[in-house]
């Protein structure tokens, strides 16, 4: 690790597996008596790592005298609370009176050269503490009360952390582990004071200004990893004049560097929109909406049906400026417009739409991507005096709105996804270009019931087809992926699924057109692709949504990936697509995830094929977000 005036290094890590003794704030053992309350007792039993332990060992983990500790654990043993045995020849040993007690408690455990911290059972504070500052890497477990959850503590946690200095984020770690870690309490610090070396601001000029906290960070640190004409010319010891073209490459090479930009930029806010907020926000969505206006920027990150869009809509309002929407397709579009009209006293006439059907440039404006990227639709962005850009389903940025993006750093920026990584995998180009994460805690918005949990099946299919079995065998590469995707016994395992839960709102999701049609065939439903007129695809959406009768069920390609707000859809079958992206299960399983009403996916793998090894890996991402995956064999 080095210091300011060189560059910085990212942090070495360590590869041990066993638990690291953490230091505590003892000093000499007190010869006094000591009060040994039955929590800490357990404490010690933990750090034992034993289910009983010694007056010796007592003492020990908890900095005492072995004459001290013998007397407190007899309290113990006198109040009921521990249990001693005598055993001939072997010191005597003492144990928890109530055996399920310490099985059912909270159990954390660090591992500070790791950066890691695995908890047993936390508690719902534990979780709200830790996804603070602190990345939910995995989670064990099928039962809300039976999971171990692995966190890891990133750079970019700590930069992104909601503190107002470093030593309140210290607090917050020392509340949830149960000894002092100065190791990892000292990387944490270095790591925040990287994060408040480098400051943009708006000079009284007009012109904007980079700050260092030292001479020595402005010139070893960022003129050695930024380009030629970035910067314009020093204006003092420790402030440079940037180029306005090139603030998006200046926070982006100094992010990758390991030192995020503050950017306390005069932000433009556009000619005013009247537009005002009709419905009420959760907690947790006006701490979003709090922590935007604060910053300016950022991802707005949950589960779908946590409430992005109407928190994006009230920060529209609250910034009140003229808008820019980016989403991923016409039917979000149209979707956007409605949830406008609906949760805000916007004018309709104010609320333009502009894709490949309609070119309205109004006050507020939705766009795709896909026009949005095109060069002769460029005057788009120059339009108006956008005061805000809200780019949903964030992780589609594609290239050359991306750099758009990079034009746009003038104007405040709102990201929305329940993914936030782009195809690439760089979370890095959404959260230098937008801002950084804004979100919640997927496991407490289970547990609080504003989501509903989903249940996930994976269900392993045989082949039943002889013919499908050995064509699978002699094919290879893409061939061979989508023989595995198409196996024909997936489609009375649709059929079977939705029998068995018949009157449920049912999505149907497939890979390839032709496995489509065929399942579709099957069960009588529509099937929507990127093929289906437009108007059509909005006027089966609108159908399912409205409960038609006649519509309890749609297969859907990847267009029902993105977005579509069906809220009434019950039931899910992943029949294909298990080669996609590693967000698109999340998507996926998100369609059903709403405030009411039961949640359940069943995602289908052909046996014995490399599905089975892409059904695993999505059923860890689902699980580390907090959500129930079982596996079942089929019968042949």
């Amino acid at each position: 690790m080095t210091d300011d005036t060189g560059d910085p290094a990212a942090g070495d890590d360590d590869s041990a597996v066993e638990a690291e003794p953490v230091s505590d704030d003892s000093t000499a053992p007190d010869d006094g008596p000591t009060d040994v309350p039955l929590d800490r007792f357990h404490e010690a039993l933990e750090a034992e790592e034993r289910p009983v332990a010694t007056a010796s060992e007592v003492a020990r983990r908890l900095g005492t005298t072995q004459a001290a500790a013998r007397d407190a654990l007899a309290d113990l043993v006198e109040r009921g609370d521990v249990d001693r045995l005598d055993v001939e020849s072997d010191p005597v040993v003492f144990y928890p009176s109530d055996w399920g007690a310490l099985a059912s408690r909270e159990r954390v455990v660090a591992f500070p050269s790791r950066r890691e911290i695995v908890v047993d059972r936390p508690t719902q504070f534990t979780r709200a503490r830790l996804s603070q500052f602190a990345y939910l890497v995995d989670t064990t477990g099928t039962e809300p009360g039976t999971r171990g959850y692995l966190y890891r503590i990133r750079q970019e946690d700590v930069w992104a952390a909601p503190f107002e200095d470093a030593d309140a984020l210290i607090a917050s770690l020392r509340a949830v582990l149960p000894r002092r870690a100065d190791h990892l309490e000292e990387w944490i610090r270095d790591q925040w004071r990287r994060a408040h070396r480098f400051r943009l601001y708006t000079h009284e000029d007009g012109y904007v200004v980079l700050e260092a906290a030292n001479e020595s960070l402005l010139g070893n640190v960022a003129e050695s990893h930024l380009e030629d004409g970035q910067l314009r010319a020093p204006i003092s010891e420790t402030e440079a004049w940037v180029n306005e073209d090139a603030v998006a490459g200046v926070k982006r090479a100094l992010y990758d560097a390991g030192y995020p930009v503050e950017d306390d930029r005069d932000l433009e806010t556009g000619d005013p929109v009247a537009i005002d907020l009709t419905t009420d926000l959760r907690d947790y969505q006006e701490t979003w909406v709090e922590t935007f206006l604060e910053s300016r920027s950022g991802v707005y990150v949950g589960p779908p049906g946590s409430g992005k869009t109407v928190a994006a809509i009230a920060t529209i309002a609250a910034v009140g400026g003229e808008t820019l929407i980016l989403v991923p397709s016409r039917e979000l579009a149209e979707q956007w417009r409605e949830e406008l009209l609906a949760h805000s006293t916007v004018d309709p006439a104010d609320v333009g739409l502009y894709h490949g059907g309609t070119k309205d440039v109004r006050p507020v404006t939705i766009a795709t991507y896909q026009i949005a990227g095109m060069d002769r639709h460029r005057s788009l962005f120059d339009s108006r005096e956008w005061g805000l850009i809200c780019f949903d389903e964030a992780h589609h940025v594609t290239a050359p709105v991306y750099s758009r993006t990079a034009e746009l750093q003038s104007k405040h920026r709102l990201g929305l996804s329940a993914t936030p990584v782009r195809e690439t995998g760089s979370e890095e180009e959404i959260y230098t270009l937008i801002g950084q994460p804004i979100g919640a805690d997927w496991d407490a918005l289970f547990e609080a019931g504003f989501v509903q949990e989903p249940e996930v099946e994976i269900r392993y299919v045989p082949w039943r087809e002889e013919l499908a079995r050995n064509e699978y065998a002699s094919a290879d590469g893409r061939e061979r992926r989508r023989l595995a995707a198409e196996n024909p016994a997936k489609v009375a395992e649709v059929r079977y699924l939705l029998a068995a839960h018949r009157g449920k709102q049912a999505l149907v999701f497939v890979e390839y057109l032709d496995h489509g049609e065929a399942i579709a065939d099957a069960i009588g439903a529509p099937f929507i692709s990127g093929e289906t007129p437009h108007r059509d695809r909005a006027e089966l959406f609108r159908r399912f949504r409205e409960d038609d009768d006649d519509l309890d069920a749609l297969v859907v390609s990847r267009v029902g990936d993105e977005g579509i707000d069906l809220p009434n859809a019950e039931l899910a079958v992943v029949a294909s697509g298990l080669g996609g992206s590693r967000r698109q299960g999340s998507q996926r399983a998100g369609r059903t995830m709403r405030p009411a009403g039961s949640a359940l996916v069943y995602v289908l793998a052909t046996r014995g094929t490399s599905e089975e090894e892409f059904a695993q890996r999505q059923m860890r991402h689902l699980a580390r977000k907090g959500v129930r995956v079982r596996e079942t064999n089929v019968a042949e």
